[in-house]
């Protein structure tokens, strides 16, 4: 329950909501229906709920991300993860995000597809940048130069493709997930090369491990709701 629901101004009542709506979405979709569900559950107004995603599915999505980059920045801060490598800072935080979704499958991917909608890509694109921006500001990173820009594009490729190795990841503990993860973190920390490899381009033909921007809006199976 969302205590002095009434109190939050609507942003707050949006993150608030979020995971609720996350909840209901993996059976109603990012509708109305979810969010009026999500509303009850969470003993806030309805009608104020529906002000507060008055402009529909992809603010219900986008609202549910900033509720995981919270919870991520709550739980994993920088002095937590001062102690670590920062490598291993990196894999913290995407494994957490990876778990913070955890059962909530069908609710991504029907999330992913509204994400993928042409008039909300960039929409899209501004959230994994935010997320990625603040996964490095968590991992201690200061850089203000082109390396800022470089890092955080490269990282919102990592995040991205481990996300569809994830959802279609069925062995035990995902640890195809992990190993994959691993593999391309390995090249984050190599950055001159991923840098070369971001501006130049990589070999002709996408492979698993190359993310590609088109395959990943192309494996978007499920119709937005």
């Amino acid at each position: 329950m969302i205590d002095n629901s009434a109190d939050l101004t609507l942003d707050e009542l949006r993150i608030a909501l979020a995971p609720a709506i996350a909840d209901s979405a993996i059976f109603d979709g990012w509708t109305e229906t979810a969010l009026n569900a999500a509303a009850e559950m969470e003993g806030a107004d309805p009608a104020l709920a529906r002000l507060a995603f008055k402009g529909g599915p992809m603010v219900m999505v986008s609202a549910w991300i900033e509720a995981i980059d919270a919870a991520m920045a709550r739980d994993l801060p920088k002095d937590v993860l001062a102690t670590r490598k920062v490598r291993d800072r990196i894999r913290d935080l995407v494994l957490y995000r990876l778990d913070a979704v955890a059962g909530q499958e069908e609710a991504l991917r029907r999330a992913l597809a509204i994400g993928a909608a042409p008039r909300n890509v960039p929409e899209s694109l501004r959230g994994a940048w935010a997320s990625a921006d603040l996964m490095w500001r968590l991992a201690g990173d200061t850089a203000t130069d082109y390396n800022h820009y470089t890092k955080r594009a490269i990282l919102s490729s990592v995040y991205g493709s481990t996300l569809l190795v994830w959802l279609d990841d069925e062995t035990i503990g995902k640890e195809e997930t992990k190993a994959f993860l691993d593999r391309r973190i390995d090249n984050v920390m190599q950055f001159e090369k991923a840098k070369a490899q971001l501006l130049g381009g990589g070999p002709k033909g996408t492979t698993r491990e190359s993310f590609s921007p088109a395959r990943f809006l192309g494996r978007l199976r499920y119709p937005a709701k």
